[in-house]
């Protein structure tokens, strides 16, 4: 179960989930001219590659991607925005894709949001803490009732007192619930028997550096989180050579 995730989607896919559970490799060399394109101030140089079990929240000067047949996933600290609607027109659709998401939340602080774009215009967004509602545009979606009905509240730990203003949902669940709406699977929930999870979506690393700050990449090694949160499938620098699979 994630404690944080701040991803972009850009699907074309009918079906995105059944693109995700065929197990394609990501490709690299898309996922380095994406980050390229997002990131054309700084110098990207690619790192490792992991999954969104361990990536999905990256720091400031970190991008993740994983570039399928009509699904791209980016986990960018961008995506992290109170007011998803403020995200930067670079990022609303930077593929031509039909439909752009956005998923992020982060526990520690009890919050979440979520957005559609659809062709690059705007549908829905929503964002909050347990309390406060930092922004709420577009018409509320069929699957979003539960959750206002009451029917998810807030799960309080032994010994917290709860705000008499809570809204009737966890926020980070919310915002997981758009998840698995839009892409088929969880980034918080318990997963059923056999379903997709973050640790099954690779995706492909990279640092970002102030231009002609960085290192010479072969001098870089793979980063040095534990394996509970890296899962390497394969060496990005092998993969762009053709090396073979690892791990």
């Amino acid at each position: 179960m994630l404690s944080k995730a701040s991803s972009l989607w850009y699907i074309d896919a009918p079906e995105p989930l059944a693109v995700l559970r065929a197990d394609h490799d990501p490709d690299p060399e898309a996922a380095l001219a994406l980050a390229k394109q997002l990131h054309a101030d700084r110098d990207v140089v690619p790192i490792m590659v992991g999954t969104l079990g361990g990536c999905a929240g990256p720091d400031r000067d970190e991008v993740y991607i994983g570039c399928y047949p009509g699904v791209t996933v980016v986990c960018s600290a961008q995506a992290a925005l109170p007011r998803p609607t403020k995200l930067a027109e670079l990022l609303v659709r930077p593929l031509a894709s039909d439909h752009t998401y956005l998923i992020s939340f982060d526990t520690a602080m009890g919050w979440g949001a979520f957005a559609h774009w659809e062709r690059g215009e705007f549908r829905r967004s929503f964002s909050s803490t347990r309390v406060n509602i930092l922004e709420d545009e577009g018409l509320p979606l069929v699957w979003e009732r539960p959750y206002w009905a009451g029917e998810h509240p807030v799960r309080w730990h032994a010994g917290e007192l709860p705000d008499p203003q809570t809204l009737p949902f966890d926020a980070p669940d919310f915002a997981d619930a758009a998840n698995n709406e839009w892409l088929g699977f969880h980034y918080r929930a318990a997963p059923a028997q056999g379903a997709l999870v973050p640790g099954d979506i690779a995706v492909c690393g990279f640092t970002l550096y102030a231009k002609g700050a960085a290192p010479d990449h072969t001098t870089l090694v793979d980063s040095d989180r534990s394996d509970h949160e890296i899962k390497p499938r394969r060496s990005l620098f092998g993969w762009l050579r053709g090396g073979d699979r690892v791990g």
